[in-house]
């Protein structure tokens, strides 16, 4: 079936869903950037397409698409099939927690387990156990920043507080400049191009947020064509994962003032980093995917 036929044939959002699956499975996609299934990730790319809400589906299943609509989006099923790019480099858009970042090939997909347990510690009613109050931060640093969207996220939950984020990718800063934009933290976001702390000599920070590449090298090698359409440097970790981790946690100490803390995420390879760092009393954090994905730990613990 040509475009032509498709748009005639498919009038409603239904239509244009239940044949994104389709050829989706038809064609074994693979997925991970926001969703699991080829159902979630055709509602994803139809809804983002027509800048509708991307977790409600059901009221417009049944709506009649204008024509130009109908291009978009067999356009967009047809590209998602035949690239196997993420389907957020289709439509130009991701998010975390329902806050919406530009995203393009220069930086990696963000779904980092760290938006999820900002919004949880902060949005329940007794505040977070470990993080500390948020006007009480007045410096935060987002390192391995990418597109920027923790530190936007750290500029919202930290009203008082200057960041400095920092990516060793001066593509990436360029996205991230984007959405320091269309998030209006500008003047409360510095981004700075540099490796890890590198930029930020004798500045110390109440919080450090790192989501640093944690892939290892045999994951690497098995990445699916939609993961191979990221920036390979920000997946990888080293031969084991863990390389960027350990100068973080070798590193935050002397940046971070004496009451602050560090939440970094890992991905894996939790027994490996505490049998390498007996002394360091580390805080997993659970998510709704994984209980030790994410450590928090103190600048007391880290020689602060």
């Amino acid at each position: 079936m040509n475009k032509d036929d498709i748009t005639s044939e498919l009038v409603t959002l239904r239509d244009y869903w239940r044949y994104a699956i389709s050829r989706f499975n038809a064609a074994d996609l693979g997925f991970g950037h926001g969703t699991t299934t080829a159902g979630d990730d055709a509602a994803f790319l139809l809804l983002d397409s027509l800048d509708l809400p991307i977790d409600t589906l059901d009221p417009f299943l049944d709506a009649r698409l204008l024509p130009a609509e109908r291009r978009l989006l067999a356009e967009r099923i047809e590209t998602r099939v035949t690239t196997r790019k993420p389907s957020s480099y289709i439509t130009g858009h991701a998010y975390i927690q329902g806050v919406r970042f530009h995203v393009d090939e220069r930086v990696i997909v963000p779904r980092s387990h760290i938006g999820e347990i900002l919004f949880g510690e902060y949005l329940n009613s007794e505040g977070s156990s470990f993080l500390p109050d948020p006007l009480s931060v007045e410096s935060a640093a987002d390192i391995c920043t990418g597109s920027g969207c923790l530190a936007v996220l750290a500029a919202k939950f930290f009203p008082q507080a200057a960041i400095d984020a920092v990516d060793l990718s001066a593509d990436a800063l360029e996205v991230a400049k984007i959405n320091l934009a269309e998030h209006d933290v500008e003047d409360q976001v510095s981004l700075h191009h540099g490796d890890l702390f590198a930029p930020l000599a004798g500045r110390r920070y109440d919080l450090i947020i790192t989501n640093p590449p944690y892939v290892d090298h045999a994951a690497l090698a098995g990445f699916p064509a939609e993961h191979r359409a990221e920036p390979v440097m920000a997946h990888d970790g080293g031969e084991d994962g863990l390389d960027l981790v350990r100068r973080l946690l070798t590193e935050a100490g002397d940046h971070l003032t004496p009451e602050g803390g560090m939440i970094c995420e890992i991905g894996s390879g939790r027994e490996i980093l505490e049998e390498e760092f007996p002394h360091l009393d580390f805080l997993w954090l659970e998510t709704a995917e994984s209980q030790d994905a994410v450590f928090w730990i103190s600048a007391e613990a880290l020689g602060a």
